[in-house]
């Protein structure tokens, strides 16, 4: 029976960033890696970014076996024994732990019918799958107008694919974006050559000579040999459930990444952590969240007590748009846009109570601390603590997308100096 100081369940991006860290405060702890997937574990945010673009795949491998972990590949665990201090797996062999980490992330949403012409894009081997079908000439439809069904819709347009999207609300991305940005992201879309059918869900589907039919919930049809459904996730809280661990939408942490048993750790997509900026708990499934929360787990495991403070970003590419996202941006609040040019650049505030809770940055790059900082601020209009920090800066179209640059670490790029004045009444240059 293996046994290791550390277990991790798990092989994204949260499972290699704790195995550093878990490597960092205690090399001398054997350390144990089980994943599901066939590969080690690598960066995910390019799948729909950056090789699209021509980016090599091999750069998008993470170095987690300089770690020392022992991986084991292609392997789910199916039960924990939390009193037993162990794991099993799908082929019935049973791993022993002194502390064990969940990074278990979740599981895509999924249509109503099983054939191998729906592709639930979520891992390399959908984007390998998913890349080779776009060398052919067949229709694609791209079933939600969310975060990835955005993404992989604008990357199989720019391999000159055809692409319908079905999307149930009026605007593009229409939950976080307002109105009027949702708006003219249909008509972008658009320009770009992607079909956008807007306000129709899917009422049904099925196979109908060789290809796809869906049927809306206005009585119209697509057909496309090829669907990618971009519906998101279920957190995989199976295992957590088993254990008796607490589940509140997710696997619930404290801010040492600890779960209801001291012994067992939660990170990334499927933990729900406290956040004191917001005042309130989160689940985030990006990618800031699964290197920085990875990280604190793994020191947290190891004996270094680190508490779990941040306030996650996400940011996404749309053609040659491109934004970064802080805190609650839920378009329920108010917002407040401030553009330098209309749709093109700038910024869109959410308030809640005359408190900025998140913050849009459209086109406007490597200010993702400032932002963090304004949302720490308190109510809106309030002196700051930090009032070099109460400040935006804008680059000029034309400058490379957000996907080149490291995303933890905001942009890299000299920042010109044009000015925003923001109508919370401060200035933003």
């Amino acid at each position: 029976m293996p046994d290791y100081t550390y277990l991790i369940v798990g092989g994204g991006m949260t499972a290699d960033a704790a195995a550093q860290a878990l490597h960092e405060a205690d090399p001398a702890g054997s350390l144990g890696l089980i994943s599901a997937e066939p590969h080690p574990p690598y960066d995910r945010p390019p799948l729909s970014k950056a090789l699209w673009k021509g980016e090599p795949e091999e750069k998008i491998w993470r170095k987690t076996a300089a770690t020392g972990a022992t991986l084991h590949l292609g392997r789910r665990i199916t039960a924990i024994d939390p009193r037993g201090r162990s794991a099993t797996d799908d082929r019935g062999t049973k791993y022993r732990f002194t502390k064990l980490l969940l990074a278990t992330g979740g599981a895509p949403r999924r249509l109503p019918l099983k054939t191998d012409q729906i592709i639930y894009y979520r891992t390399l081997d959908d984007y390998r799958r998913l890349r080779a079908l776009a060398t052919q000439s067949v229709r694609f439809a791209v079933i939600g107008g969310g975060f990835i069904g955005s993404e992989v819709a604008a990357a199989l347009r720019m391999q000159q694919r055809d692409v319908t999207m079905l999307v149930p609300e009026a605007g593009l991305g229409a939950r976080v974006f307002p109105a009027d940005l949702a708006a003219f992201l249909v008509d972008y879309y658009g320009q770009k050559g992607v079909t956008m059918r807007m306000g129709e869900g899917m009422a049904g589907l099925e196979r109908r000579a060789g290809s796809c039919v869906v049927r809306t919930t206005v009585g119209g049809e697509i057909v496309a040999e090829v669907l990618v459904a971009g519906l998101g996730i279920v957190p995989g809280v199976e295992l957590a459930e088993q254990a008796g661990l607490r589940v509140d939408n997710g696997i619930v942490v404290d801010e040492a990444c600890r779960t209801s048993n001291p012994d067992i750790y939660a990170a990334g997509d499927v933990a729900n952590f406290e956040n004191r900026a917001l005042g309130a708990r989160l689940r985030v499934e990006h990618e800031d969240n699964a290197n920085t929360m990875g990280r604190t787990a793994g020191l947290n495991m190891a004996g270094r007590a680190t508490p779990y403070r941040h306030l996650p970003f996400f940011y996404s590419d749309l053609f040659e748009l491109g934004y970064e996202a802080v805190g609650d941006v839920d378009v329920r609040l108010e917002t407040v846009a401030d553009w330098k040019e209309k749709f093109r650049e700038g910024v869109v505030y959410y308030l809640k109570d005359g408190r900025v809770r998140g913050v849009l940055l459209w086109n406007t790059w490597g200010q993702v601390d400032h932002a963090r900082a304004l949302i720490a601020e308190g109510p809106a209009g309030r002196k700051s603590t930090c009032p070099s920090h109460a400040k935006f800066l804008s680059r000029p179209c034309g400058l490379p997308s957000a996907s080149d640059r490291s995303p933890s670490s905001g942009s890299s790029r000299p920042q010109p100096p044009p000015i925003i004045t923001s109508r919370l009444g401060r200035t933003l240059s």
